[in-house]
Order: C-alpha cells, then sequence, then structure tokens
C-alpha cells in the first residue's frame, strides 16, 4: 500500500507538472518538448530530485508514447498519399537524407563513437518534428500556403523512411549479424509492402471491421490492435513504433478521423510521459561537456534544413518567398530524433546528453527560423540589391536626368527583393 501511495503522488505531481508547463509553452507560443526534457532533467539521475516510486510506471509509459506518437502519424496518411508522395517526393527525400543525415554521421565519427552510433545520430539530425512543424503553420496561418504541400511532402517521405530506418537501427542495436540485419530489413520491407497493398485494395474492408458507432469499443479496439502488432513486431526484432505506423496507415476514412480524435489526448499525455523519462535518464552533468557540438551541429543542420526545404520547393515551381519559407518551416526537431537517440543511447550513453542538447536547441530554434527566414533574406536581398540600383551603368552614366535611369534602377531594385 505504502509504494501504491508513493506511485500515485509522484505520478500525480508529474501529471500536473507537465499540464503546467504545457499551458506555459501555448502561453508563449512555443512547443512544451524542451520544458517537458527539462523537467525529467531535473528530477532524473543527477537530477534535484530522483524519481523512484513511478520510474517503472513512466518507463512503460514512454514505450506506449512511442506508439502512440507513431500510430497517430499512421492515421494521418492513407496508403493512396505515401505511394503519390514516393512517386512525386523521391528526389527531395534523397536530398533530404543526404543533406541532413550525412552531419550526425560525420559528427559521431569524428567523436570517436563508432558506426552504430553514427547511424543513430545520423537519423537525429535528419528528421523534423511533424508535431512542432504542424503547429507552427497553424499558428503562422500558413496552412493554405502554396508551399505547404512540399513542406507535408518531405514530412511524408520522412516519416515513411522510418518504416526502413527503424528496423535497421533496432537490428544494430540488438547486435544483429549482418544476415540477422538483412533478414530483419527484408521482413519490414515486405510488411510495408504488405500493408500498403492490403490498404490499397481493401482498407475499407478493414476500416468496416474496425468500425464502431461506440467510441468506447472503437478506442479499444483501434489501441488493442494497435499495441498487440506493436508487440509483435518487436517480437520479430522490427521496431514496435513501425508496426504501430502501420496500423495507423491500414485504417482510413471516418474509422481513422473517429480514432485519431479519440487517442489524440492519450498520445499527448503518454508523449509527454516519454519526453520526461528521456530526461529522467539523461544526467545534467554530461549535457555541458557535448553543449559545443550540439551547438554547431544545429547550426550546420538549420543551413541543410533549409537548403532541403529551398530545394523541394523550387523543384515546385514556388517562387524565392516561399522557398525560404518552405526551408525554414522545416528545421525544427524533436519527438523523432529523441526516440532515434533512445534505440542508440543503450550502446552510446554519450548520445543521449547530445541529442537532448540538440533537440533543446532546434526546437526553440525552428519556430523563429519559420517566422523570420523569409523576411530576413528579402532583406538581405533588397540590401543587396541597393547598390546595384544606383550604379551608373554604360547607357546612363552620361543621361542621368532621363527618366529611362529611374525607371530601370527601380525594376532592378524590384528584381532583387525575389518577389
Amino acid at each position: 500500500m505504502h509504494n501504491t501511495t508513493a506511485l500515485l503522488i509522484e505520478l500525480g505531481a508529474i501529471i500536473l507538472g507537465l499540464g503546467i508547463l504545457g499551458r506555459f509553452a501555448g502561453r508563449i507560443g512555443f512547443s512544451p518538448i524542451p520544458l517537458y526534457l527539462l523537467a525529467g532533467l531535473a528530477f532524473g539521475s543527477g537530477g534535484v530530485l530522483p524519481l523512484g516510486a513511478s520510474e517503472e510506471f513512466i518507463a512503460t509509459g514512454a514505450e506506449i508514447g512511442v506508439i502512440l506518437l507513431l500510430l497517430l502519424l499512421g492515421l494521418e496518411y492513407s496508403a493512396s498519399d505515401l505511394v503519390f508522395s514516393l512517386k512525386t517526393q523521391y528526389p527531395s527525400g534523397a536530398v533530404d537524407f543526404t543533406l541532413n543525415a550525412l552531419p550526425g554521421a560525420a559528427a559521431a565519427l569524428l567523436l570517436g563513437w563508432g558506426p552504430v552510433a553514427a547511424v543513430a545520430l545520423g537519423g537525429v539530425t535528419w528528421i523534423s518534428s511533424s508535431g512542432v512543424i504542424a503547429k507552427v503553420l497553424g499558428d503562422l496561418g500558413r496552412l493554405g500556403n502554396r508551399e505547404t504541400p512540399v513542406i507535408l511532402g518531405v514530412l511524408v517521405m520522412e516519416d515513411l523512411a522510418m518504416a526502413v530506418y527503424l528496423p535497421i537501427l533496432t537490428a544494430l542495436v540488438a547486435g544483429l549479424s549482418l544476415g540477422g540485419a538483412s533478414l530483419t530489413l527484408l521482413i519490414s520491407l515486405g510488411t510495408v509492402g504488405i500493408v500498403l497493398y492490403v490498404a490499397l485494395r481493401h482498407g475499407r474492408l478493414i476500416s468496416r471491421y474496425v468500425s464502431s458507432e461506440n467510441p468506447e469499443m472503437l478506442l479499444l479496439v483501434v489501441l488493442g490492435l494497435a499495441l498487440l502488432v506493436a508487440g509483435l513486431a518487436q517480437q520479430l526484432q522490427v521496431s514496435a513504433a513501425v508496426g504501430a505506423f502501420l496500423v495507423g496507415i491500414a485504417l482510413s476514412g471516418e474509422v481513422a478521423e473517429g480514432a485519431h480524435n479519440l487517442l489524440v489526448p492519450l498520445r499527448d499525455l503518454f508523449a509527454a510521459v516519454f519526453f520526461v523519462f528521456f530526461g529522467l535518464h539523461t544526467d545534467p552533468a554530461e549535457i555541458p561537456p557535448v553543449l559545443l557540438p550540439a551547438l554547431a551541429l544545429a547550426v550546420v543542420t538549420v543551413v541543410t534544413k533549409v537548403a532541403t526545404g529551398w530545394y523541394a520547393a523550387r523543384r515546385a515551381g514556388i517562387k524565392p518567398a516561399g522557398r525560404w519559407r518552405t526551408g525554414g518551416a522545416l528545421v525544427a526537431r524533436g519527438e523523432f530524433s529523441i526516440v532515434i537517440a533512445g534505440l542508440a543511447v543503450g550502446t552510446e550513453p554519450r548520445i543521449g546528453p547530445l541529442a537532448t542538447a540538440y533537440v533543446l536547441i532546434l526546437v526553440i530554434v525552428g519556430p523563429l527560423t519559420a517566422r523570420f527566414t523569409e523576411p530576413v533574406m528579402r532583406r538581405l536581398g533588397e540590401r543587396r540589391a541597393a547598390p546595384r540600383a544606383g550604379a551608373p551603368t554604360a547607357e546612363t552614366a552620361g543621361t542621368a536626368g532621363t527618366t529611362g535611369g529611374p525607371a530601370a534602377r527601380e525594376a532592378d531594385a524590384g528584381a532583387g527583393t525575389g518577389r
């Protein structure tokens, strides 16, 4: 009884504290993720008040949080959406992977952490935060902008790539041989292919069996199915998160929408618990030594993400202003960077503090780049254009008083703004 009492007190205090932090983050217009991480750092190993009674419960809640994150992500997309994105966005996806995964992998190798950590840190720097980016686009009123489908297309490619990347990382972390890792990858690819095929051909039939007019029954069936498939996937050395993602893809229509509405509060609760759990297992004293590498990595990958967005928007025929907005919007990292680091922390413990510092930096910088990248680049373009507009040309050097000179200069200045 005493242990149960302590568990309830600790758990109640944690959830209440997370609610207060989330409300504060909403007031200032930022994602609550960095505050959740800081809360975990404050009360975990090396923090001001270590938690004991609730640690096992929080660990289980963190696993459920990851599953719900991927399940809700899968519910956002239909199989046809994913197939369409594969056909149209794969060049942007390839550029995104190359520009953003390589800095993380190179940093891990330069730090002497080995190939497994390189694969993990490459994933940490590669994947943008869908949740943070969606919220920022809504807050800025850009959901109807012409560049928004391009941003979502890049995010869809990253999310779909997780179905391949996470099983590879899981196999490497588990120390499987080349043959075992190849078998795991084949199982994963085969499962993804089968699920996409079944969802395309028989998605309505699956949704009909899962559907229920009773919200309680729908919640129990979808959540139970996701947990079951996630557990079976993990048993096969395929990531549990990928199993949950595939369950979400298999559901469509009103069932997916109804399940999404029911599961969002659960996802938010357990995702918050996951971030706290990650912080609990990161010693705050280990962050200062990796702060400089994290900052350098953040600076590099801000530039590479902006370049990714510019390229993707340019392929879609978006004008320069929209290209800069696309790049700035993709900068934020968050939930999936922490998920990846959590998988690899057993192999390389130092990746945890680095990933925490890196995410803390970019989850704060991301909304700022989304808001200010385009205005800043426009101002710089105007400044560069101004000297060119005022400089005499061969044609106007001797006719400074004619009307053609100022008109030409005005046209040049307007062209330089990138509008």
